[in-house]
């Protein structure tokens, strides 16, 4: 099985720019990328279970992984939420489908969302992970638009090894993550 694009792209290009980039005299020290999570909250599913089968099926079509079902940690009376009961999913990705994934995000996913300017910059953890937010699902080219009957978000994490958030923006950047400019 052939490598991924991003991968092969990162090995070759990215890996010795950053190490330039940031000094690094260790070449294990250049940050990478190491997974990538995506999280799906599904209120809805307190009223309907089938609206959770729904968003499931959804994330597993985009990421080609099938995702877990996340439980509610603790019961919210104001909610009518019980402890245990299923409100969402995630599905954490790694290796070539992580390097796949991320191409067909930054590629095709991310342009096709209206009045696009790209992503905030501002997302960072302080420890050099980022997390996304979608507001769409339909973005992406493997979700039917004529199917959907309704439309949810998710949150995409970038978890990376890298110990700054400069570093991790300079990693994304150099990936080809549409960040919005600075001015």
């Amino acid at each position: 099985m052939a490598e991924a694009r991003l991968y092969k792209l990162y090995k070759e290009e990215i890996h010795p720019k950053l190490r330039e980039e940031f000094e690094f005299e260790n070449g294990m020290a250049v940050p990478k990328l190491q997974k990538i999570v995506i999280n799906v909250g599904v209120g809805e599913a307190i009223e309907n279970e089938k609206h959770l089968d729904t968003v499931v099926s959804n994330v597993a079509a985009i990421t080609g992984q099938k995702p877990v079902t996340t439980k509610a940690k603790k019961s919210i009376s104001n909610f009518k939420l019980r402890e245990g009961v299923p409100i969402g999913c995630k599905v954490t990705l790694r290796k070539r489908i992580m390097y796949e994934f991320l191409d067909r995000l930054i590629n095709l996913a991310l342009p096709r969302t209206r009045d696009f300017q790209g992503v905030p910059d501002k997302s960072f953890d302080g420890r050099g992970n980022y997390t996304l937010g979608i507001k769409e699902h339909t973005i992406f080219p493997e979700i039917d638009v004529d199917k959907v009957d309704k439309i949810h978000g998710m949150d995409i994490t970038f978890v990376t090894s890298a110990e700054s958030d400069e570093q991790a923006y300079g990693l994304l950047k150099h990936f080809g993550m549409p960040f919005q400019r600075r001015d």
